[in-house]
C-alpha cells in the first residue's frame, strides 16, 4: 500500500486529510439484536481492537459505553430511543434526511480535545440489502470502519473485507496492517497533515517486511 493510497483513505470529499484513532479504551453496547448476534458483534470488536493493539474496558467513566451500535428496521425507531437526542444533536432532522435518502447505515464520531475519538454511534437500518449480509461479515465491516476515522469515500469502491479460499470473510491484510500502524503509540492520535500517510506507510511496510 503506497503513501498515496493510504492518504486517499483519510482524505475526505472536500479534500481535507484527517486521521484519528481512539484515545481511550472502547466500551461497546449493541441495541436491537438477539443474544446470538450480540456475541458476534462483540467478538468482532474484540478481534479488531486486539489487532490494533488497543484496549477495551467494562465502562467508560464519562459515557458508560462509548461505542453504541443500533440495529433497526426503520429510521423512525431511533426517535423513540430514550435520551438519544441528547447524545446525537439534531437527531430528528438527521433521521428524516437518512430516511428520505434511503440510507441503510450511518456513523457519527465524537472527539476528545486532542482530536482522538472518544465515542462513536453506528446506525444500521436493516433493509433488504443489509439483512442479506451474514452477521459476522456485517459486524466485522462496521467495526473496521469505526476503529479509525476513515474518509467518507474510503470504502465506496472496495470493501475493507476480503474472502479466503474456504469462503471465510476476513479483514483485508493491507487494511489490518494499516489499522495496526495507526495505533503505533509513537504516532499522534490525530493528524491533519497529509505527511502522516508517509509515517503510516513506513510502518505498514515494516510489518510486511
Amino acid at each position: 500500500m503506497t503513501p498515496d493510497e493510504i492518504a486517499a483513505l483519510f482524505t475526505r470529499a472536500d479534500g481535507e486529510f484527517l486521521f484519528a484513532r481512539w484515545g481511550r479504551p472502547i466500551v461497546p453496547v449493541v441495541f436491537g439484536v438477539e443474544d446470538a448476534t450480540l456475541s458476534v458483534v462483540k467478538g468482532a470488536v474484540e478481534a479488531v481492537v486486539a489487532l490494533a493493539g488497543h484496549k477495551m474496558a467494562e465502562t467508560d467513566p464519562e459515557l458508560g459505553a462509548n461505542l453504541m451500535m443500533f440495529f433497526f428496521r426503520d429510521w423512525q425507531e431511533l426517535l423513540a430511543v430514550p435520551d438519544l437526542d441528547r447524545l446525537v444533536p439534531d437527531l430528528a432532522p438527521l433521521v428524516a434526511r437518512l430516511g428520505a435518502e434511503g440510507a441503510n447505515q450511518y456513523r457519527i464520531f465524537r472527539f476528545d480535545k486532542d482530536g482522538a475519538i472518544r465515542a462513536a454511534f453506528v446506525f444500521l437500518c436493516m433493509d433488504e440489502d443489509l439483512s442479506a449480509v451474514p452477521a459476522e461479515t456485517l459486524a466485522l465491516s462496521q467495526v473496521a470502519q469505526t476503529v479509525l476515522l476513515w474518509s467518507d469515500r474510503a470504502f465506496t469502491d472496495r470493501s475493507a473485507l476480503g474472502q479466503l479460499a474456504d469462503g471465510r470473510v476476513v479483514l483485508r491484510p493491507d487494511i489490518g496492517a494499516l489499522i495496526r500502524a495507526g495505533y503505533d503509540p509513537v504516532l499522534p492520535a490525530m493528524s491533519r497533515e497529509p505527511a502522516h500517510a508517509l509515517r503510516l506507510a513506513a510502518r505498514v511496510m515494516r510489518s510486511a517486511g
